[in-house]
C-alpha cells in the first residue's frame, strides 16, 4: 500500500514523503480499513514542522488524526464489524494512508454519506461539542461570542447551539461569509475590530446589553483580551486555537475588575471527563447530522497522496487563501 511516512521536522514538502509499505494484516481484536477520506488539520501541519510544543513524535510514522472508510479485513475476536462495514477509525490511527490497521474496540460505526464531510467529524465535531457542554451551563436564550465563527468548528458550534436555543455572536472579518453564517443560524454575525473599546461596543449592540457569559477563542493574542472585554462579569474566555501566533494577552483589569476567569480547552481533557458509552453516543449524533447535511464543512480542496506537498501547503494557508478544510483521499 501507498502511505504518507513523516521522516523529520521542517517544511511538510520536504519531511513527509510518499513510501510503499506491505499491506497490513490484522491482529487479534484489529481490522483493515480502506480509507476513502482523510482530514488535515492545522495539527498536522505543526507536527511537522515542529512548532507545536510537546507534540514531537517518534519517527517515521504515518499521520492523519481522522478519516473514514470501509473494513476490508477483520482479525481473530472481532465481532462488531465484518468486510464492508463503514468506520471512522479512533483518533491518530494513522489516516494518511491507502489502508489503516487500527483496533476494532474504539473504532465507530459511520453512516452512508459524503466521505468528505464524514471525514471531519471526529475532531472538529467533538471540540465543538465540548465548547458548547463543558465550561458554561447555557440554557435556551444564553448568548456566546466566538472569534473562529468561521472555521469548522465554529460553524458547527452554530447548529449545535441554534438546536439548544443557544444564541451565537460570531465574528468575522470577511463580509462574504456572513450570509453564510446566517444561514447555519447565527443570531447575530459581527466585524471584527482591533480596537477592544470597538469591538465590545459590536458585541453589546448585536446581543442587545444582554449577558454574554461564555466567549470562545480561536486566535489568541490580542484577540484574547477583546474577548475579556465583551463578556460579561464573572464570565470565562476558553482559548481553543493560536491562530495569531502570539501568546494570549488580557489586560490586568479585565481579570481584576470584572472577574473573568480565562482557560485552555483540550479535546482529550474533555473527552476524558466522558466514557465510552457517552463518547459512542455523541458521535453517533455527530455522524447522523453530516449525513443529513444539518452540520456541513466549508471545503476548500481535496487532493490524493502524490499531492500531499500540495495538500499541506493549502491547509498551512489562513482566511481567503484557505476558505475551508483540505481533505486527502488517500485511494483517489
Amino acid at each position: 500500500m501507498r502511505a504518507l511516512h513523516h521522516i523529520g521536522y521542517g517544511d511538510p514538502a520536504q519531511v513527509v514523503k510518499l513510501v510503499t509499505l506491505p499491506d497490513p494484516v490484522p491482529g487479534p481484536g484489529e481490522i483493515v480499513v480502506r480509507m476513502e477520506a482523510a482530514a488535515i488539520h492545522i495539527a498536522d501541519i505543526k507536527n511537522f514542522t515542529g512548532a507545536r510544543e510537546g507534540g514531537e513524535k517518534s519517527l517515521p510514522r504515518i499521520p492523519g488524526y481522522e478519516g473514514i472508510g470501509r473494513i476490508t479485513a477483520v482479525g481473530p475476536n472481532v465481532s462488531q464489524f465484518k468486510v464492508g462495514d463503514r468506520v471512522f477509525p479512533w483518533w491518530g490511527a494513522g489516516t494518511f494512508a491507502e489502508h489503516v490497521c487500527t483496533t476494532a474496540e474504539k473504532a465507530l460505526p459511520a453512516p452512508e454519506g459524503d466521505a468528505v464531510q464524514l471525514s471531519l467529524m471526529l475532531v472538529n465535531g467533538m471540540t465543538a461539542v465540548i465548547l458548547l457542554e463543558d465550561f458554561r451551563p447555557l440554557k435556551a436564550g444564553d448568548w456566546l461570542v466566538q472569534n473562529g465563527a468561521n472555521s469548522n468548528c465554529g460553524r458547527y458550534l452554530i447548529v449545535l447551539a441554534k438546536e439548544r436555543g443557544i444564541r451565537t455572536c460570531n465574528i468575522v472579518r470577511r463580509p462574504e461569509v456572513v450570509d453564510e453564517l446566517k444561514a447555519l443560524g447565527a443570531d447575530a454575525v459581527i466585524f471584527d475590530s482591533d480596537d477592544p473599546i470597538e469591538f465590545a461596543k459590536r458585541v453589546r449592540l448585536a446581543t442587545h446589553d444582554a449577558p454574554v457569559t461564555l466567549g470562545l477563542d480561536m486566535i489568541a493574542g490580542a484577540a484574547s483580551g477583546r474577548m475579556a472585554r465583551c463578556v460579561s462579569d464573572g464570565g470565562i474566555v476558553v482559548n481553543y486555537g493560536f491562530m495569531s501566533g502570539q501568546p494570549s494577552q488580557i489586560p490586568f483589569h479585565e481579570m481584576f475588575q470584572k472577574d473573568i476567569t480565562f482557560v485552555g480547552m483540550s479535546a482529550g481533557r474533555g473527552m476524558a471527563k466522558r466514557n465510552m458509552a457517552q463518547l459512542r453516543d455523541t458521535y453517533a449524533k455527530l455522524a447522523a447530522m453530516i449525513a443529513k447535511g444539518q452540520l456541513h464543512a466549508a471545503i476548500a480542496g481535496t487532493y490524493t497522496l502524490d499531492h500531499a506537498a500540495d495538500a499541506f501547503g493549502h491547509a498551512a494557508k489562513t482566511g481567503a487563501e484557505r476558505d475551508g478544510k483540505v481533505i486527502l483521499l488517500p485511494n483517489g
